[in-house]
C-alpha cells in the first residue's frame, strides 16, 4: 500500500527578521485546520520555529520541507550557511554562536537545537562547516489518532 503524504516547501532568507516566524506560523495554521490536538500543534510549532530562526540568524538562506505522512510529521530544513563545527556542543542548552547583534535583538540564547530535541521524536543533524546544515525532525501525533493522511 502506498503512503499518501501532504507536503509543502518554504524558502527562508537569512537575516530576514521581518518575516521570521511566518513559516512556522503557517505550519501551525495547517495543523489546526486539519484538527490536530493543541498540545501537539504547539510542539510542532516550537520545533519548526526554532529551525526557521536558526536559518534566519545563522545562514544565508534555506528551505523548509514539511511533510504530513500517515504515521508522523517530517520537517527537513536545509540551509546554506557556516555549518555547525561541533553538534554535541551546539546541543547543550545555552551554547550559542549568535553574534552580538542577533543577541541584542533577543535571539541566540542557545535554546534552538535543545528545544527542537524536546519537541520531536527524532532529530537528525548533518552539518558541513562552510557549506551548511540539514536538520530532520520527525514528530508523531498522540497515539489516540489513527494516522493523519
Amino acid at each position: 500500500m502506498e503512503e499518501r503524504a501532504l507536503e509543502w516547501d518554504y524558502e527562508i532568507e537569512g537575516k530576514d527578521f521581518r518575516n521570521a516566524g511566518k513559516v512556522s506560523s503557517k505550519i501551525k495554521e495547517i495543523l489546526k485546520e486539519l484538527g490536530f490536538e493543541p498540545d501537539f500543534v504547539r510542539g510542532v510549532a516550537i520545533a519548526s520555529y526554532e529551525a526557521e530562526m536558526n536559518v534566519v540568524c545563522h545562514a544565508q538562506k534555506g528551505t523548509l520541507h514539511f511533510f504530513i505522512l500517515p504515521e508522523a510529521l517530517r520537517i527537513v530544513v536545509k540551509d546554506r550557511g557556516p555549518g555547525i563545527p561541533d553538534i554535541d556542543l551546539a546541543m547543550q542548552e545555552g551554547y550559542s554562536t549568535a553574534s552580538l547583534e542577533i543577541r541584542e535583538m533577543g535571539f541566540g540564547a542557545g535554546m534552538g537545537l535543545p528545544n527542537m530535541k524536546k519537541n520531536t521524536d527524532e532529530l537528525n543533524i548533518v552539518s558541513t562547516v562552510g557549506e551548511g546544515t540539514i536538520v530532520e525532525m520527525v514528530i508523531r501525533p498522540p497515539r489516540s489518532r489513527e494516522g493523519v493522511g
